[in-house]
């Protein structure tokens, strides 16, 4: 499998919208769903399907297998590529792009992270952000309280959600796009005039931010947003080419015929080189500094990190989860070991409560559906479980190395349905749990 990175600059308004079942408000998303991308891929592929230029097309079996075949190409959610690098500035940065954990907290009076210009009076109040996951584990194994407060004014922290990025100097952005109203109005099919007592508005992700907010001068630039197609090896450079071939002729969302979700679209190959190992062996070591840091208050009800190592699955994405035909929140240990191959379940089936563990969950759920356009009908409605959703796992010493092997699998492939369309996208021990209060970020 191949990794193609996607850049998508907006050249207009993007008609995201997501409309909850049973609603009737119809609200943007703030992102690019990897299931928009997709069927605007399969679309354009297919329109050109009798130009010569077109490799994927003029063989069907292309297509087959990048879309409906047994491995088809995974094409994940678009994220924001515009950070905030100060009070009043933004720009477009390279850095990836990652979903906070659920555990991620910050100051209730005035969260985000700390600023770049800290040393102005107007920020000296922000608190930073950290995370609670490994201290609330420790916590509750000896048995005591954890209600942490801002390291900065003492005051009450909330769950912090949202998009960020790290810089190679270890600075932290929070990412975003921000939205307007367009109000347009019914047309009349026969007279080809306004049509009377129709008027609707229509929520958009922007496609243009201000650099500097306060500059005298309006500096605008187009808004970009980055995602990552993963396809076989043989249908990786057909796919590439193709885009890049193509790169202005793609349409995002709705509304494409008023003039919305004009974009361009490049592609590139990068790399397929994984870091679990390293952020696996490095949320062993952190969680048992802060074990032993947490000792303080006596001896816990049970050493838990005696002969076992552990891990986190944080989800990057959206997923839907299904266990015995229903529908779950929850990543049981068999559902894990079940999503790494059906012989990997066989081999620890017996035994699998002792071999691996889910120790804590942190999860909500929403609804989702959708326009299927090749079909020209909606798409079911399905349970989904919100992305920044955090589970922590442990296994035995001894089956360290075997799922080393197989989170590498999961965190390419992805977990649940659909991950096709961008669905269920893993990181295995986000860097972000080793965030702790006394060094917020």
């Amino acid at each position: 499998m191949r990794r193609i990175e996607l850049t998508i600059t907006a050249l207009s308004p993007l008609a995201l919208g997501r409309q909850k079942p049973g609603g009737s408000i119809s609200e943007a998303e703030s992102y690019i769903p990897g299931s928009v991308i997709r069927g605007a891929i399969a679309s354009q592929i297919l329109q050109r399907a009798n130009q010569r230029n077109s490799d994927l097309s003029q063989n069907g079996g292309d297509f087959q297998s990048l879309f409906l075949g047994e491995n088809p190409a995974i094409f994940q959610n678009a994220y924001p590529a515009i950070a905030k690098i100060g009070k009043d500035q933004h720009e477009a940065v390279p850095d990836e792009v990652q979903v906070l954990p659920a555990t991620a907290v910050s100051s209730k009076a005035n969260p985000g992270f700390k600023s770049e210009d800290d040393d102005k009076p107007e920020d000296k109040k922000r608190g930073g952000v950290f995370d609670t996951l490994i201290d609330r584990f420790c916590a509750d194994a000896y048995n005591h309280p954890y209600d942490p407060s801002c390291p900065k004014d003492k005051g009450r922290v909330e769950p912090y959600t949202g998009f960020y990025s790290k810089t190679s100097d270890n600075k932290y952005r929070s990412h975003s796009v921000s939205t307007r109203f367009l109000t347009r109005v019914g047309i009349n099919r026969r007279r080809a005039t306004a049509e009377e007592e129709i008027l609707y508005s229509i929520e958009v992700l922007n496609e243009s931010f201000l650099k500097n907010t306060q500059a005298k001068t309006k500096d605008w630039e187009p808004v970009v947003y980055r995602s990552v197609v993963i396809a076989n090896d043989d249908l990786s450079s057909k796919l590439l080419q193709f885009i890049n071939d193509n790169s202005g002729a793609f349409s995002l969302g709705g509304s494409a015929s008023r003039g919305l979700g004009k974009v361009k679209i490049e592609a590139k190959k990068t790399g397929n080189s994984s870091e679990v190992q390293s952020r696996f062996d490095s949320f062993q070591n952190q969680l048992k500094e802060r074990w032993n840091l947490w000792s303080v208050f006596g001896n816990p009800k049970e050493d838990l990190l005696d002969s076992r190592a552990y891990f986190t699955i944080d989800l990057q994405s959206d997923a839907i989860f299904t266990e015995q035909w229903r529908r779950t929140t929850v990543i049981s240990p068999a559902m894990l070991c079940e999503f790494v191959s059906h012989e990997f379940l066989k081999r620890y089936e017996a035994e699998t409560d002792k071999f691996l563990k889910l120790h804590v969950a942190y999860s909500s759920h929403d609804y989702r559906s959708g326009w299927n356009a090749a079909w020209g009908l909606m798409k079911d409605v399905e349970l989904v479980t919100n992305k920044g959703a955090v589970y922590l796992f442990s296994t035995t010493k001894d089956k360290e190395n075997d799922w080393v092997e197989a989170l590498k699998k999961l965190e390419r492939e992805g977990v649940g349905d659909r991950t096709c369309e961008g669905f269920g996208q893993i990181q295995v021990c986000n860097e972000f749990h080793t965030v702790f209060r006394e060094y917020p970020v």
